[in-house]
């Protein structure tokens, strides 16, 4: 059997996941969500789902708040403690 010397590998390329990135969610997508949601689903356990629909986002001071921001507002879901007061999770689609 004949011996092949050992030869060893390159070094993988790191792959630029800059493009796959997202930038943050800006609290004014939240703050907008909590004011002028009109889509409030129970959830149980005292916690509730808040969206804006379609035709909310169309209102003219949901549009002001906005601004550019309407349509990353419209795959944004907020969950809601009614017990606490407070968010629980902001939840955006990809």
């Amino acid at each position: 059997m004949a011996y092949r010397a050992f030869r060893p590998r390159r070094p993988a390329r790191p792959i630029d996941t800059s493009a796959f990135e997202r930038p943050a969610l800006p609290g004014s997508v939240v703050d907008a969500v909590l004011r002028f949601h009109d889509d409030a689903q129970d959830q149980g356990a005292g916690y509730t789902l808040l969206r804006l629909s379609e035709k909310r986002l169309r209102a003219p001071e949901v549009k002001k708040a906005l601004g550019k921001l309407c349509g990353r507002a419209a795959g944004v879901a907020v969950l809601w403690d009614e017990g606490e007061s407070e968010i629980i999770r902001v939840l955006e689609a990809a």
